[in-house]
């Protein structure tokens, strides 16, 4: 039986914490105190004068011809504690960071392409420590990926700009990496106090926008962004790389308030776009199924698994978390075109997945430059799994279903 699911609006305080850097401190051994030398004592006897003695025989002593060395007592050694140093964890994963320095630079939010079906498999998104996908138009969707804790060589193909990923941008405090924009896009992100972290090719090597050879696909969707060159590009163009500091609340324990099964997710953008997530409970985690065909004129949902260029592992996820957003158009003229502007501020209903069961919840934007804190109906912040986290981002007037350990999300827009 499937039932329709409503929630309640609330605001929550946003939990953070930080951990040293485990390069950072090291344990130092207390000396020993100098050992106890015993010392030696001299006695001698006195023979006292009197009337002549009468002369003694004495027996004869054999004397060692050597002195055996005493050994010196030795106390016992005194050793430190063992200091069990805190690992240095990635706020946006919750989990320990191998390469620490990777975290003292700003994040890269890159736009990456869904469509058309032929540039899959895409680059980087299982080294993605964040990923949203949002309705773009046509019934299409996009990712935003944001890279922090790794990098990676290809990351795409990158596509254009929207209005949308101004929200990712701010909240991230990271680069926007995008391939151009409509026209009324990029002349708006030009205006803000974001333009100097707008990254778009340009005809040198910086950016570090290139073409894959291995793809027989046109240019125009076979462009790539390396992360690893970027760090230079940043010292060349003397741009703002001051680390941010982000918030997170992740834990290893399922959370202890109600839920129900959560086995699968579906979304259902439009009869082009649609993709479920299964969770496996070896790993923990949800694997992506993307649609391989248009569902309309009777067709049959068909799906495969989405799989990364760069690591080919499938598209996984340890939380999937669904977002009801408001999509407005500013004018009839963007309507015509599908123009979106969709609200990521305040909050707004969603649904959390991890560990195998669903969650009722609140998503709340407390501030312009922090991630979303999620919560349940009565205001308490829930932890999500460590790993990486994909948002479907879906229209506030959309349905949710679910019934035996399946959920069922349609995007609806105005």
């Amino acid at each position: 039986m499937r039932l329709t699911l409503t929630a309640l609006v609330c605001v929550s305080i946003l939990l953070s914490g930080c951990a040293p850097n485990a390069d950072s401190v090291s344990a130092i051994g207390i000396p020993s105190p100098t050992p106890f030398q015993p010392g030696s004592e001299n006695a001698s006897d006195s023979l006292y004068a009197g009337a002549a003695p009468t002369p003694l025989s004495l027996p004869t002593v054999s004397l060692p011809t050597s002195v055996p060395t005493e050994t010196p007592i030795q106390p016992a050694m005194i050793l430190p504690p063992t200091a069990t140093v805190p690992p240095v964890l990635n706020p946006l994963t919750g989990l320990p960071q191998a390469e620490a320095s990777l975290l003292e630079r700003r994040p890269m939010a890159i736009k990456v392409a869904n469509y058309p079906r032929y540039i899959r498999p895409q680059s980087g998104l299982t080294l993605a420590d964040q990923v949203f996908e949002y309705y773009i138009e046509g019934g299409l969707t996009r990712f935003i990926a944001i890279f922090y804790g790794n990098d990676s060589e290809w990351v795409g193909p990158v596509r254009s700009g929207r209005f949308f990923d101004e929200h990712i941008a701010r909240m991230y405090q990271a680069f926007l990496v995008f391939k151009f924009a409509d026209k009324r896009v990029l002349e708006y992100f030009k205006t803000t106090d974001i333009a100097e972290f707008l990254v778009v090719p340009t005809s040198g090597s910086c950016p570090p926008y290139r073409l894959m050879s291995t793809r027989d696909i046109e240019a125009y969707n076979n462009n790539y962004f390396n992360t690893v060159l970027w760090g230079e590009c940043v010292l060349k163009n003397h741009l703002p790389d001051d680390p941010p500091h982000l918030r997170g609340n992740f834990s290893d324990e399922t959370p202890a308030f109600a839920g129900l099964e959560g086995r699968r997710v579906y979304t259902y953008y439009s009869d082009y776009s649609y993709n479920y997530w299964e969770y496996i409970p070896d790993s923990h985690e949800y694997v992506r199924y993307q649609e391989k065909s248009d569902k309309h004129n009777g067709r049959e949902e068909s799906y495969a698994p989405l799989q990364d260029n760069v690591t080919g592992q499938h598209v996984h996820a340890s939380n999937v978390v669904v977002l009801f957003a408001y999509h407005e158009f500013a004018n009839p003229f963007q309507e015509d075109d599908e123009v979106y502007h969709i609200d990521l501020t305040g909050s707004g209903e969603a649904y959390v997945f991890r560990d195998g069961m669903g969650f009722p919840a609140k998503w709340n934007r407390l501030s312009k430059d922090q991630p979303l804190l999620l919560t349940t109906t009565a205001g308490i912040p829930i932890p999500l799994h460590p790993g990486i986290t994909f948002y479907e981002v879906i229209g506030a007037n959309s349905y949710a279903s679910q019934g035996e350990g399946e959920w069922f999300f349609h995007h609806t827009t105005p």
